[in-house]
């Protein structure tokens, strides 16, 4: 651990005999460092969904159909699924820091090449090494979060990282749209590079060093799925995300379908707010309550689609449904990188990477069933789906007890010394 303690007038002789006051002194979160990490997130997030609101324009300078164009969101899924875990296992001894500063020093090359290309497929490799270098960064984020604080703070700490995500798909990617239809959805993408640039920065003067796995601890990935509790928050992870996708990705269709086609972006920011609101609940109370925040978080999600089930054609509902579904949501990377890492134990590394493995396998497999649903059932199905989804979700969580979804976590303070 690299950040210093801080020196507490009041802990008197009594700090004194703990040894000068330093085993005594209160370690704080490494706030500065946190945040860069957070923005990383934000960048990695808002450029695989950025192209989203910006098909019709990207479409039309590539000479290729709006489906075709949307295909740049799936190549980046493809390229961090593909990659992740033989990369993590790959770079496994390298420095912490170096890793980061590589990693978005991709998304800065392939943000700019997306810029400027006018070719369809140069415009696809570009987003596939986009991917490849988000699963460089999934696949370390969370880790160099928990090594940058103290164990009773590792909870907050991957929270605060993790805030990246809801901040990229509630504002990042409205702001990104706006800004490619007031400059141009090649200003969007080198806005993206402008950022990544000042982050590289940021990392460089901020972010303290860890260094990477020895040759004799790297894990093999096989050995890390017969750790007792990883594959249960890998399979929390595949279903958990799929449920969500099927539905995120088509929110615009079900909502036409409701006739509220003008207000998508209203209900994804009331989304957005309530996923914010979400981690600030998971980053206070994981370290003790992470099995039963991970149980809300799925009865939350359930109980939103219940209410788009049944009671979609009243608008209230809908913005109800929308806040209680972010609340459920937003804190659920936190919890699942946060499982995955304690199960893993000394194999977190290659845990993290089979977590944004799948992560990224159920988003692409949602995007997919999604389509099939609309296209033969229609989306009312949607909800029905969730919420079917769910069940064994909430059925393994719950069977998990001992190992995957403890109720409280290593290090957690005892009731007496909780904030």
């Amino acid at each position: 651990m690299s950040t210093a303690p801080d020196t507490d007038s009041r802990t008197g002789d009594w700090g004194e005999k703990r040894g000068h006051g330093q085993e005594g002194a209160k370690q704080r979160l490494p706030l500065l460092a946190l945040l860069a990490l957070a923005t990383a997130v934000f960048i990695t997030s808002l450029t695989e969904t950025l192209p989203a609101g910006l098909l019709p324009a990207m479409s039309h300078d590539l000479g290729a159909s709006e489906s075709a164009t949307g295909q740049t969101v799936t190549v980046y899924a493809i390229g961090t699924a593909l990659t992740a875990i033989p990369l993590t296992a790959a770079t496994a001894g390298w420095r912490r820091k170096r890793l980061l500063l590589t990693a978005m020093a991709g998304f800065a090359l392939a943000n700019t090449v997306t810029a400027v290309s006018s070719v369809y497929g140069l415009t696809m490799v570009a987003r596939f090494v986009a991917g490849v270098a988000a699963g460089l960064a999934w696949a370390l984020l969370a880790g160099y979060a928990r090594r940058m604080a103290p164990a009773r703070l590792q909870g907050k700490a991957i929270a605060i990282a993790m805030a990246g995500i809801p901040l990229a798909l509630s504002l990042g990617v409205p702001a990104g749209t706006l800004l490619g239809k007031a400059c141009g959805w090649r200003t969007a993408f080198l806005a993206m590079t402008a950022l990544t640039a000042l982050l590289l920065l940021w990392i460089t003067a901020a972010v303290p060093d860890q260094p990477g796995q020895r040759r004799g601890e790297r894990p093999k990935t096989l050995r890390t799925l017969r750790i007792p509790g990883v594959a249960p928050v890998l399979f929390v992870t595949l279903v958990f995300v799929l449920a969500h996708t099927i539905l995120y990705a088509y929110i615009a269709a079900f909502l036409d379908d409701l006739g509220m086609s003008g207000r998508t972006d209203l209900v994804l920011l009331v989304f957005g707010v309530a996923s914010l609101a979400g981690i600030w609940v998971v980053g206070a109370r994981i370290q003790r309550r992470l099995r039963g925040l991970t149980v809300a978080s799925a009865l939350l999600v359930a109980v939103a689609a219940a209410l788009l089930a049944l009671f979609a054609d009243h608008t209230s509902f809908v913005y109800t449904a929308a806040a209680l579904w972010g609340l459920g949501w937003g804190g659920v990377p936190t919890l699942l990188q946060t499982a995955a890492g304690d199960a893993g134990g000394d194999s977190a590394d290659a845990a993290q990477a089979m977590l944004v493995t799948l992560w990224n396998v159920a988003m692409a497999a949602g995007g997919i069933a999604g389509g099939v649903l609309l296209d033969l059932i229609g989306s009312h199905s949607f909800p029905w789906t969730v919420l079917l989804l769910l069940l064994p979700v909430l059925a393994v969580v719950l069977l998990a007890r001992r190992h995957g979804f403890p109720a409280g976590r290593a290090g957690a303070p005892d009731a007496g010394q909780a904030a």
